[in-house]
């Protein structure tokens, strides 16, 4: 599952891969983008696949978009890419602070000017997704969530798992992992985060934590803070060269 906006440009192979319910196919040049919460399943490589990623946070794009439009994706000389291709060579160019700036500032405006995206997630399975993200520090049954949705719940449960790639359950622990990551790096204290992403106790946060992060969440929290304060020193002392 994604947890930042996504822009992977293929350098090299080809691959199919399923995501919002429909599988894309990918070659050299080709971009993939995905959104938070997008969950990306490859299904198939032909050779040896070479990317590169570059990712944006949440605020940084919606900060600046007010209607964030998503494609999957993008072939190589689709237009409406070029402004992340740009940003693409920019990186791979080493290209100064300037010129990446610009790239950056054109790639996120660049989400609102995607048009032709067509969701591939039916009615139901769309309002079952906003229903979970809603609902990440409350009891979720599958009873009220097939009843939002519209949809009697074996069909859901079948149609949620095709189009989405995880079932009802695990997108919406993921989901809820998600949120505690940014919960911990904000400071908050990991035995005060369990109850707010709707999960019973430390231990049920714990052990969804290490399975899906590969740490605890007191480790995550840490290094977090260590990470924060390394670069908050590197930043003052970047300023303190260029006054000099």
């Amino acid at each position: 599952m994604k947890e930042t906006y996504t822009i992977t440009r293929v350098e090299a192979g080809r691959s199919s891969f399923l995501t919002r319910g429909k599988v894309w196919s990918s070659a050299p040049g080709s971009l993939r983008i995905q959104a938070p919460g997008d969950v990306v399943r490859d299904l198939a490589r032909d050779g040896a696949a070479t990317y590169q990623i570059v990712a944006f946070q949440p605020h940084a794009v919606e900060g600046v978009n007010d209607n964030v439009h998503i494609h999957s994706h993008l072939a190589a000389e689709d237009p409406r890419g070029a402004a992340f291709q740009r940003l693409h060579d920019a990186v791979q160019a080493g290209a100064c602070r300037l010129a990446l700036e610009v790239a950056v500032a054109e790639a996120i405006s660049a989400f609102a000017a995607i048009r032709g995206a067509k969701c591939h997630q039916t009615r139901p399975v769309r309002r079952a997704l906003d229903h979970l993200r809603d609902r990440l520090d409350a009891e979720v049954t599958l009873d009220a969530l097939a009843d939002d949705a519209g949809a009697d719940k074996f069909h859901l449960c079948r149609a949620f798992r095709a189009q989405v790639g995880l079932p009802p359950h695990a997108y919406l622990t993921r989901l809820r992992i998600m949120r505690a990551k940014e919960l911990l790096a904000a400071g908050v204290k990991p035995s005060e985060v369990a109850p707010r992403v709707g999960l019973y106790d430390q231990s049920q946060l714990n052990r969804h934590f290490r399975r899906i992060v590969g740490t605890t969440p007191g480790a995550y929290a840490r290094e977090r803070a260590s990470f924060q304060a390394g670069f908050s020193g590197s930043t003052m002392r970047s300023s303190c060269s260029s006054r000099s």
